[in-house]
Parts: structure tokens; sequence; C-alpha cells
């Protein structure tokens, strides 16, 4: 028998929207779930835009103050898409309140909002998924799966890669995203946080690492009103930009591989070049999001001139036959996120975790804490 779960989105941005359209499609690709979602409360304190949403999606209220959630009994589970600064404090909150919650990496501004939040699951027997969407990829399954059963033999080096140019343009807006104290460590947060859950999800733990970043626009023209995604904002006052655009890195993995780790915010040219190079004694994996139903790999006893084959993922691939029938049949990013919505309703129907946790997320803040460190004095960064 299928139950009615109330749930509510707290941030109404892209990423709250992506949430919505989630909870709306699951039940549609795992029809077998035993938990319904049911959409009670949107919160977004831009005026206009939650009643939009309600509008648009079925919400049955809206709300300014995320607040009003934790002390709403008909809410059992709540996606938390607000910016980064928010996140330790709703997370804890709702946690605290016996909510269930989904939210969004890189769960809060460092390390330490991240232990703070994975405390509160924890003392409040609550679940807690994180949105690592990128693993959720049938193709990314399929790789860790070949790699684990050695097809490529031992991983020897492995290349993860995170390049967009969402913030290119010298007139975008200087918005919470590029301030210390409201945005944290940015491109680590947005996308290298990404890259070292790839990393640990498809090799294990990373031993230790050192990194180098930089900031290639040092200064924007701040907003003059709500903005949201990346706006632009011509001729306004200027501010410094006080986060990452860029960060390398060099892992040491606990198996012994080595990696590099590269994400950029500014590359102009690059539109989500996200994606991973794995090699090993016997062969390589290579996987490149912009192509996410394609693996290349490279298999057999040649070694040397071994060529690299195309391989379409299919049914037998991750949760690919929740979607498609057969290989080589495209899937999208929002799909990553329907996945991500099936595991979090999952955990919470059987009380076991699925996907993604905040144990992920403790993991990936400490590799995006010991970067900044490393960047600032120079040396190899040890992770417990």
């Amino acid at each position: 028998m299928v139950s009615t779960l109330g749930v509510a989105v707290v941030g109404f941005g892209w990423m709250g929207r992506v949430h919505t359209q989630a909870y709306a499609r699951v039940l549609h690709h795992f029809p077998h779930l035993a938990v319904r979602p049911e959409l009670v409360t949107v919160v977004e304190e831009v005026p206009g835009r939650a009643e939009e949403a309600a509008a648009q999606f079925g919400f049955a209220g809206t709300a300014r103050d995320w607040r009003e959630v934790a002390a709403d009994p008909r809410v059992r589970a709540v996606s938390i898409t607000a910016p980064n600064f928010l996140h330790r404090d709703i997370g804890v909150a709702m946690a605290e309140a016996g909510k269930h919650i989904w939210i969004e990496k890189p769960v809060g501004l460092t390390a330490e909002d991240a232990r703070a939040v994975a405390g509160a699951v924890g003392k409040a027997g609550v679940q807690g998924a994180v949105g690592f969407n990128y693993r959720n990829a049938p193709a990314v399954e399929a790789a860790r799966e070949l790699i684990a059963s050695g097809e490529i033999g031992t991983v020897t080096h492995a290349r993860i890669r995170l390049f967009s140019d969402y913030a290119a343009h010298p007139e975008g807006a200087l918005t919470w995203r590029y301030e210390r104290e409201r945005g944290g460590s940015g491109v680590l947060g947005d996308l290298a946080s990404h890259g070292v859950d790839l990393a640990r999800f498809l090799l294990g733990d990373i031993e230790a690492l050192t990194a180098d970043t930089a900031v290639f626009v040092p200064e924007r023209a701040r907003p003059t009103g709500a903005t949201a995604g990346h706006t632009r904002a011509a001729g306004g006052e200027m501010g410094p930009v006080e986060n990452e655009d860029y960060v390398s890195c060099l892992l040491r993995f606990a198996s012994g591989a080595r990696g590099v780790l590269e994400a950029c915010r500014v590359s102009v040219g690059e539109q989500n070049n996200y994606g991973f190079e794995i090699h090993g004694t016997k062969g390589a994996v290579f996987w490149d999001f912009r192509r996410m139903g394609e693996l290349g790999v490279s298999r057999g006893t040649t070694y040397q001139d071994q060529p690299v084959s195309t391989v379409y993922v299919g049914p037998g691939h991750g949760e690919y036959a929740a979607f498609q029938p057969g290989a080589a049949n495209s899937m999208g990013y929002d799909d990553l996120k329907v996945i991500e919505a099936h595991r979090f309703l999952r955990s919470i129907a059987e009380g076991t975790p699925y996907g993604a946790t905040l144990a992920d997320a403790v993991h990936s803040a400490a590799a995006l804490d010991a970067m900044t460190r490393s960047a600032g004095n120079g040396t190899w960064e040890t992770l417990a």
C-alpha cells in the first residue's frame, strides 16, 4: 500500500524547481515506490516566486520563512535548495524537528557545517540525502562496477574535470555565490564538491591532496534587485570577488592510485564539460557528462596500442531501465534528480539509506577544506 508523504521545498531557484519536478515525476518512473510525495509548502523570500511555484506545481501553500515548515506537522520531508550559507541552519532545524532532508551540496560552507547537519540527522534518526547527482548516471554506476571487477586491472591514475562558463561573462552579477561569507569556497563548493564525490564513489577514499586556486575575474557589478541563476548586472557598483574561480588538485588515494581534479567556473568555450578518465594496469574507462549514456572502455591483453570501444549503457546499468527500454536512448540531467528523489523516498520508506548521504557530504567538505588550506600554505594535506 502506498502512503502519502508531505514534502516542502525551501528555496525556489533553479534547483528548487528541479527537486519539485523530480517529486512530480518519481512515481511515473518508479511506480512500486512505497511512498507518494505530496507537495505541501514552497518557501521563497523573493516576492511572488513562491506563489508562481504553487500555481504551476500544485503546492498546497506558500511561506516566506522556512521556520514555518519546521513547525508544520504536515511536512515530513524537506528539500533544502536555498543558498549555501543557509544550509546549516535549515538542515539542523529540520532534522531536529523530525523532518527527513534532501539537501543540496556542499551542505554549508565548511566541513564543520556538514558535520553539524550530519550530526543532527543522526541524532534525530531521520534520513538525509545529498545532491551528488552525477554518481546517479547509469554510465557512472557501470564504470564503478567495471573498475571493481578488475577489468581494467589495478587503477593507477585518474583525471576528473569540471569545466563550465557560467561565471565567465565579466558582467555576471556579484551575487552571494562570489562572497566568502555566503558562498563559501566558490568553484570548490559549486563543482569540485561533485568531483570529490565522483572520485570517492569510483576509486575509494582520498588519503592526501595538494591544491592551487585562482580568481580570474576579480571584480563584478552588484545587482540592484532580486537575482536568479547567473544574472548579469552591467553598470552597477563594482565589488570584489572573494572566492575561487579555479582549482587544480593532486590526489593520493588510499589504494595507492594518483589523481588530478580540476574545476573552473570561468572556462570560456566550455559548457558543462564534466567527466573522468581512469587508467588501470590493463585498461581504462572514460566518461563525459555531455554524452551521458556512453562509456569509452579499453580492456584486453594487448596493453600497447589497445583500442578504446564506445559502450552504450542500457537497462542493465544503474536505474536506466526506469527511463528507457533499450540501450543508447538518451537520458538527461533532470532524470538524475528523479533517481535521487527515488532513493531519498525509498530511504524514508525502508529506514535504510540509499544513494549519497550526509556522510558523503562530510567527506567531500573535508576535502574542500583541505584544498583551501593547501592552496594557502603550499603543502600536502592529509585527510583523516
